[in-house]
């Protein structure tokens, strides 16, 4: 037993790659993981499962992520990035026709439709999954927020909230939709969203 006056065990984070094969490595490792946990969720996937999935050895997985709870801590940042992502390119789109913007903003959430399953099965197997889910809204309305004002500056603050909770809803039914089955209803939501927006900001 360790005496009172030891140092206190620190646990390891994930290992930050800095040249970029180790950068390509800890990425096939990254979706190997969201891969692995949309599929059979966080529980019941394994370690040995994912470097399987990413073809990679065992120990290079736990060079770069020494727990299971190091790999989700990391799938999330990556899912926080990803947003920033999809938004930083909606930005940098925001002088299009208002039928292009609505696009963007509804397929922007889509593209992640894979990784949010991911995600899904992590909140639901932490504690503090309510906390976590109130902290992805409330980061995702920030950005429909600063992106509607980016593009329409005369909206006013609580213009563009009410807006974004609207938008919001509609980018997790499109999130939500299968391609394939849901084509008619995916043709409704975007004429709508594309209505909507039509009717609140200058083309």
């Amino acid at each position: 037993m360790a005496s009172s006056g030891s140092a206190p065990v620190r646990t390891r984070t994930a290992l930050e790659p800095q040249r970029r094969p180790g950068k390509l490595r800890v990425a096939a490792l990254l979706q190997a993981g969201a891969d692995v946990i949309a599929e059979r969720g966080f529980e019941a996937a394994t370690m040995a499962e994912i470097a399987a999935r990413a073809a990679a050895p065992i120990g290079s997985l736990y060079r770069f992520f020494p727990s299971k709870d190091a790999l989700a801590d990391a799938l999330m940042r990556r899912y926080s990035e990803l947003i920033s992502g999809a938004f930083a390119t909606i930005d940098g789109r925001r002088s299009s026709t208002t039928e292009a913007f609505a696009d963007a903003l509804l397929d922007g959430l889509a593209a992640l439709r894979g990784e949010t399953k991911a995600i899904v099965a992590l909140l639901d197997s932490r504690p503090d999954a309510n906390a976590l889910r109130d902290e992805f809204h409330d980061g995702m309305l920030r950005n429909i927020i600063r992106t509607l004002q980016l593009r329409e500056t005369r909206l006013s603050a609580g213009e563009a909230e009410d807006m974004a909770v609207i938008l919001l809803q509609n980018m997790k039914a499109m999130k939500s939709l299968d391609p394939e089955r849901d084509a008619g209803v995916i043709a409704e939501l975007r004429a709508m969203t594309r209505l909507y927006l039509a009717s609140k900001l200058s083309d």
